[in-house]
């Protein structure tokens, strides 16, 4: 269950959305469970985007082609505005493409929604100030129905998992930021969908708590074996986090390069001063140069 803002009202896909394809042989699960190994969380298929606005059209997303393995951890990286959020948001099925196919665990992004495959965090936490922490990660479940006994479980397990235990009867403001997002992924995780759609989450926290929360956000992939699409601008978090980066151009979004991290799954900061993170950081700083070339 995502928690999104109303889309602007005037802005719109010009035309219909072309018909998007159903997979054969591909797994179409639940919330709650946790992609085949080996199979596609995501495929997208000559994914193209366009917004009618009052100065004409604008082309968000070109002809993009993305495949994520189940349990990838992937990052989105590019230029302010190249539409890193657009496709975030597509795979959500809280924008529809103007052009080509998107399936989510063999599904239309639609039927994954609906299905709650996915948790989505946002930029900011999106916490109720009236609702305690505890009463912040119970609302999916409450609104899904759960009975007390398993959402008091889901809220003591997915606050503990995000080391915010004790913390269950304060209120948002009186958390610190990067608490504050720690929470909000508790409750991402609390309804267990195979998947995390986190659109830059760490952006406005200090480098210090973003590099600790990068370091509890790895232990919780770890842990939960979970599907995770991650939007970020920093070239270093894309390298350390990942186990692919997808580069993407200026606006008009296009997939410039795919980048394999083969790192350690278990990773330390002093990973980042070694000659392979360096090398991975060149080739990522690369395509993000060569991109420009696209910019008009």
């Amino acid at each position: 269950m995502a928690f999104a803002s109303a889309p602007k009202a005037l802005i719109r896909p010009t035309g219909p959305a072309r018909p998007v394809e159903r997979a054969t042989g591909e797994i179409g699960g639940t919330g709650g469970q946790t992609a085949e190994a080996g199979a596609l969380a995501v495929s997208a298929r000559g994914v193209s985007l366009t917004y009618q606005t009052r100065d004409g059209a604008v082309e968000a997303l070109a002809n993009v082609d993305l495949q994520i393995g189940a349990g990838d951890f992937v990052s989105l990286i590019g230029p302010s505005g190249c539409g890193k959020t657009t496709l975030l948001r597509v795979i959500a099925d809280l924008e529809h493409p103007t052009a080509g196919s998107i399936l989510i665990n063999g599904v239309t992004p639609e039927e994954a929604r609906r299905q709650r495959h996915y948790g989505y965090i946002f930029q900011a936490p999106a916490l109720y100030p009236w609702r305690t922490i505890e009463r912040n990660v119970a609302l999916p479940l409450e609104i899904m129905g759960f009975d007390a006994k398993e959402r008091r479980r889901r809220i003591d397990k997915y606050l503990k998992l995000v080391n915010l235990s004790g913390f269950e009867r304060k209120f948002p403001w009186q958390l610190s930021g990067g608490m504050q997002q720690r929470a909000s992924i508790a409750r991402a995780l609390s309804f267990e969908p195979a998947m995390l759609l986190m659109d830059e989450p760490f952006g406005a926290l200090d480098e210090i708590v973003r590099d600790h929360l990068n370091e509890q956000l790895l232990r919780l992939w770890d842990q939960t074996g979970k599907t995770v699409v991650f939007v970020t601008h920093s070239i270093p978090e894309a390298v350390f986090l990942s186990t692919k980066i997808v580069v993407m151009s200026p606006r008009p979004g296009r997939i410039i390069d795919v980048i394999s991290c083969e790192l350690p799954r278990e990773r330390t900061f002093e990973i980042r001063e070694t000659p392979q993170f360096i090398k991975i950081a060149q080739r990522v700083r690369a395509g993000l140069r060569s991109g420009q070339s696209y910019d008009e």
